[in-house]
């Protein structure tokens, strides 16, 4: 009886020992807002490339999943194939300390002196990468201190098609359906889709933003509507 016991208490200690083993070799979630892809190892790999964009590794998230997406030409210019030749500071901000008119928008494209940055509403910290990737998408596409109606539906219409990018890859970016952020890229999806696939509805939008009401119609580089 003694050695039956012996033999079932040896075996409770490998099953144990066995499951313990396949538990560990099952990736743990890194980041509950992040898409599986991106494990603890995953964001440490691509930090280096990022890290002079920003001190967020949100933004790290973010960038990386616009590979593959209209959105290159955006993650390139952030990293400093720009106007300026440098990476473009990306950081979250609260807007009203650069202007009051400023505190309701969602990012804001900025340049002071030779640098760009890309200054996100603080209230967007917690949004889903893939709604931040979208939102870059169009930021990104500011480089100078001159903007149009043209240039912001061209932006406007890069980060929808973006977003239905994202979605289609990474579906989860839009669980969040109480975000502010996601709720603004659905928008625009609708619009974009709408339109079926191009800025009809978008441009219609962008014309009658009060926001813009002082936007001359065109600007350098983006001359046509």
């Amino acid at each position: 009886m003694r050695k039956i016991k012996n033999l079932l208490s040896i075996s409770l200690v490998m099953f144990t020992l066995a499951g313990a083993a396949l538990a560990a070799e099952k990736p743990a979630i890194y980041n509950k807002k992040y898409p599986a892809k991106y494990t603890e190892e995953y964001v440490s790999n691509i930090k280096p490339i990022y890290k002079k964009i920003s001190k967020d590794e949100v933004i790290y998230v973010a960038l990386d999943m616009l590979k593959g997406t209209n959105g290159e030409f955006s993650r390139k210019a952030i990293l400093g194939n720009n106007l300026t030749g440098e990476p473009i500071k990306v950081e979250f901000k609260d807007l009203s300390e650069i202007g009051k008119e400023y505190s309701g928008f969602d990012a804001l494209g900025w340049k002071k002196g030779n640098k760009l940055y890309i200054f996100i509403n603080q209230k967007h910290r917690t949004a889903p990468p893939g709604a931040l990737a979208a939102l870059l998408s169009h930021e990104a596409l500011h480089q100078d201190e001159y903007n149009s109606l043209a240039e912001e539906t061209y932006a406007w219409t890069m980060e929808a098609s973006v977003w239905c990018e994202i979605l289609r890859v990474f579906p989860e970016s839009a669980d969040d359906t109480h975000n502010s952020l996601v709720a603004r890229e659905n928008t625009l999806k609708k619009l974009f889709e709408r339109g079926k696939y191009s800025d009809k509805y978008i441009k219609k939008t962008v014309w009658s933003n009060d926001g813009y009401k002082n936007l001359p119609t065109t600007s350098p580089g983006f001359e046509d509507l």
